[in-house]
């Protein structure tokens, strides 16, 4: 069974304040019908609780005038008002306003106020209009989040360039193996070198046994002679 959140209201001439205390409200929903049919639903709190609300407004509004901001606390709604008059209240109908339905005395003016009705001041706040939303306030939010995924795209654009960097590296890759393979010819070298060098000693001493030989050879020969 849902439950219903607290509402209060203050007007002006052109236009009705209209705000749904709901702290923490997810998936908050927002109908505005043009013959005054308004409809609130959201989930709240640790258990996500079923908020719903129908209100028949006491007269016709503008639709597509009208607009909202879904808040961390509340949602506030300024509806402009079909035809620019004070309303006896809030609901159609004869019947008392139902006890979730108060007056916003920190926004509400008389009709015969000296001083005359002042707009509010609802600077810093952001508003979407029912008429772009096709009537559903809850779609706003899912707006700004599509709009902030944006930015996880960018991020991982960005991360492209690591890609680059790692792409980069590879060629260190190489680099480090075109090292090797130097390394590897200068040992090869060095090893024929080293072999050239002992066949170099071998035939020398070769030479010289053979050159013993000849001496020894001839001091026989000079002896017996």
């Amino acid at each position: 069974m849902s439950r219903l959140p607290e509402v209060k209201w203050a007007q002006r001439p052109d236009k009705v304040y209209v705000t749904v205390l709901l702290p923490d409200a997810k998936n908050a929903k927002v109908n505005l019908e043009p013959d005054g049919g308004f409809t609130f639903s959201a989930s709240a709190g640790a258990d996500n609780y079923l908020y719903e609300l129908k209100l028949d407004l006491f007269d016709k509004v503008n639709v597509e005038e009208s607009k909202i901001n879904i808040g961390v606390r509340s949602i506030f709604c300024v509806l402009e008002k079909a035809e620019p008059k004070w309303w006896k209240k809030l609901l159609r109908g004869d019947d008392k306003a139902p006890h979730y339905v108060k007056v916003d005395w920190d926004k509400w003016v008389d009709e015969d106020d000296e001083t005359g009705p002042n707009d509010l001041d609802l600077g810093g706040m952001d508003f979407s209009k029912f008429g772009d939303m096709g009537g559903m306030g809850g779609m706003g939010g899912m707006g700004d989040m599509m709009g902030g995924m944006g930015g996880m795209g960018g991020m991982m654009g960005g991360m492209g360039g690591m890609g680059d960097m790692m792409g980069g590296m590879g060629g260190m890759g190489d680099m480090m193996g075109g090292m090797g393979n130097d390394l590897d010819d200068s040992d090869e070298d060095e090893e024929v070198s080293k072999a050239e060098e002992q066949d170099a000693g071998k035939a020398g001493g070769e030479a010289k046994a053979g050159g013993h030989e000849t001496s020894k050879m001839e001091g026989a020969t000079e002896g017996k002679v």
